[in-house]
């Protein structure tokens, strides 16, 4: 620990107002020392992993990190506030502040003891000492560990005996944890006089896994707190904390002797199956911080209860309420998004390697032979054909991929095998995207409802490999070519001669429409929506001049909101705050690239002048493409895929529009606050820091 932090990365008199300004201070330390090679570029490493979950804990902490590749060494910088900075925690502002920088590939060993100074924030006597420190190498020397704070009045170990001796103990946790329990076994079956009384006596038995998105600091943390809540309540809890060092996965016999499972988790948990048939808790791993006594009493509470996981894994990620009383809604959003987000990558894949074909080998490459009978190396068409019949074969994977991975977001692993299949009858029944929907939910909730079945435990070994897919695979076939797979292959072959016929008024609403779903969420389930909509039209070899419309306008408006708040950021500068005035600058690429989450931070900030501007913008911009008579092949690539759309100069001309519009509307609506709501160039409040749950629902999805 002794080269991560020395005094020069102290601050005790930070004076920042933001989180944004704080990462700022104390990463400008850190490039001082040359720990960080660009400060912008880190500071937006910093930024998303924030947007993925406020780094604000309950104790007056902030512990904003990141693993990025401007990061030369692992670094910690501390910070001090008198004021607080609000890091978005449940109980306040932060007034200690850890800013914690990890390269890239650090290795095992720097991630370990970083990960074992979390564990030592979650102990009051290494915070309090911190809040008295009165000189900068006295708070370096105390996170080293070189000085040891002092211990409570009960005579408790102090809190950082040194983070670097704590880190030898952290990877062995597990294994440590294993052999206790397995001697606590071993002495009561030894014991003289132990027997059922004896047994009876044991105390109650848990596992908890924890893991969250960069597993530097929030796994440990969740992993001391859910340990200290457990001593305290007279459990054994052994944790395996799925880190960036790796994890040391718990002894099997432990696992098998526990009582009940605690998930705190913000990442699939590896190797889930293992702890199936238990008492099961499954939480984000704030949680297992914040309330960890809680979360043991509910486990608790299953268990007198009898409740049990039947033979496989519990939950799944996208199927974890994380609240209680999760709507089917919700959950049915999230099945969906779950099949999308694996098959956008195939959609892009194969689209642009189609309409790269198209643009060497003219439109009637479709008609080339297979390239494996005639491929000259020095004709164009030759290239041509091979590119267009490699994304021809991505393509045929989109309904499969789709069906697919709904039913993993529904059943886990085991659902990928009915899912597919259903997927691909979809596709020889010619059911289309409609159709592989429908398979993927119900192939989901065939093995749901297999799971449910109380199996035998000499049985459950194969129930995952040979008995779900098998018996799924049967039934989810059975529908689909015999039931409900006719009827959806009607309405497909009904919407897709809807849209071939779709002239005029009817083109210019839809195409409004759709800029205004697009421009919505920004990324989110509508958003989703609106593309996968137009995805779908050109997936095919040789898509409707319709389709290629709607595909064209969808990605027009899509890339307004980022371009319109780049230009606003410059034309009205003091408008925004410093950090806005950043972001703008790369909300140019974003919005140039096709990607509409780059206009998230204005819209996370002042949702109820962006979201609207935007929309508005966006349907300018989708009814005009609409009306220009646009089209377009590929179904991403922003201005770089220009010359593969028809009509580019009026298709560039309904972009501008629309950013024009929602530019204009943005800095209207901004003009017209109130002095009190102008921010300072600085950041303030009113900066993406002082995001709430409120301000982020709209563009959260």
């Amino acid at each position: 620990m002794s080269d991560m932090i020395t005094a020069d990365l102290v601050d005790l008199d930070l004076s920042a107002d933001t989180k944004e300004a704080a990462a700022r201070a104390l990463a400008e330390r850190m490039v001082a020392l040359g720990r960080v090679t660009d400060l912008e570029g880190f500071l937006a490493d910093v930024a998303a992993r924030e947007a993925q979950m406020p780094t604000g804990l309950d104790g007056g902490i902030g512990i904003p990190h990141c693993r990025s590749a401007h990061v030369t060494e692992p670094t910690l910088a501390f910070g001090r506030s008198a004021a607080g900075i609000d890091f978005g925690a449940p109980d306040g502002p932060a007034d200690l502040v850890f800013l914690i920088a990890a390269p890239a590939g650090a290795d095992d060993a720097h991630l370990t003891i970083l990960s074992s100074l979390a564990r030592q924030l979650m102990n009051s006597e290494f915070t309090d000492a911190l809040r008295s420190a009165g000189d900068a190498e006295t708070a370096a020397a105390l996170i080293r560990g070189d000085e040891t704070p002092a211990k409570g009045a009960d005579g408790a170990a102090s809190a950082a005996e040194g983070a670097v001796s704590a880190s030898q103990n952290t990877a062995a946790t597990p294994a440590a944890a294993s052999a206790g329990v397995a001697a606590a076994d071993t002495a009561q079956a030894t014991t003289p006089g132990s027997g059922a009384d004896t047994t009876a006596e044991r105390p109650f038995r848990i596992v908890a896994v924890t893991s969250c998105p960069t597993g530097i600091a929030h796994t440990y943390m969740a992993a001391e707190s859910l340990e200290n809540a457990g001593r305290e309540a007279g459990v054994e809890l052994v944790v395996e904390t799925q880190g960036s060092a790796g994890f040391t996965r718990l002894d099997p016999g432990v696992i098998a002797a526990a009582d009940g499972v605690i998930f705190a988790h913000d990442v699939p948990v590896r190797d889930k199956d293992r702890f199936a048939g238990k008492p099961t808790v499954d939480v984000g791993v704030k949680a297992g911080i914040n309330r960890p006594a809680e979360l043991i009493g509910e486990v608790r509470e299953r268990a007198a209860r009898g409740e049990a996981t039947s033979g496989s894994a519990p939950a799944t990620p996208v199927e974890r309420a994380g609240d209680a009383g999760e709507g089917y809604g919700t959950k049915l959003r999230k099945w969906l998004m779950s099949g999308v987000s694996y098959m956008v990558p195939f959609v892009a894949a194969g689209g642009l390697l189609i309409a790269i074909g198209f643009a060497i080998g003219g439109y009637k490459i479709n008609k080339a032979p297979s390239v494996m009978d005639h491929f000259m190396w020095t004709q164009a068409d030759s290239w041509g054909a091979l590119f267009f019949q490699i994304g021809g074969v991505a393509f045929a994977f989109l309904v499969p991929v789709l069906a697919g991975y709904i039913a993993y977001g529904m059943a886990d692993r085991p659902g990928l095998v009915p899912g597919f299949v259903g997927g691909s009858i979809s596709l020889t029944i010619n059911a289309g995207f409609l159709g592989g929907l429908a398979a993927g939910l119900i192939a989901g909730a065939v093995v749901m409802g297999i799971q449910k079945v109380n199996i035998p435990a000499a049985l459950r070994g194969i129930m995952p490999v040979v008995v779900i897919p098998l018996i799924s695979s049967a039934i989810v076939g059975f529908l689909m070519f015999v039931v409900i797979g006719k009827p959806i292959a009607s309405a497909q072959k009904g919407m897709t001669d809807w849209l071939n016929g779709l002239t005029g008024t009817n083109a210019v609403l839809l195409g409004a429409l759709l800029g205004l779903m697009m421009c919505f969420d920004l990324g989110g389930p509508v958003n989703k929506v609106a593309y996968t909509f137009a995805t779908a039209g050109i997936a095919v070899s040789n898509p409707s001049d319709s389709a290629m419309k709607i595909m064209a306008a969808v990605m027009a408006a899509g890339m307004v909101p980022p371009l319109a708040m780049a230009l606003a950021t410059t034309v009205r500068g003091k408008l925004f705050t410093e950090t806005e005035r950043e972001n703008g600058k790369a909300a140019w690429v974003l919005g140039a690239s096709f990607i509409s989450e780059g206009a998230i931070p204005f819209a996370a900030a002042d949702p109820l002048r962006v979201i609207p501007s935007s929309m508005v913008g966006g349907a300018v911009t989708g009814a005009l493409s609409m009306t220009f008579g646009a089209t377009l092949r590929a179904p991403h690539g922003g201005i770089f895929v220009v010359p593969l759309i028809g009509n580019p100069f009026l298709y560039l001309i309904a972009i501008a529009a629309g950013v024009c519009v929602t530019t204009a509307l943005v800095v209207i609506l901004k003009g017209l606050r109130k002095p009190a709501a102008q921010t300072p160039a600085g950041g303030s409040a009113a900066g993406p820091a002082a995001t709430t749950k409120e301000t982020k629902q709209p563009v959260a999805a």
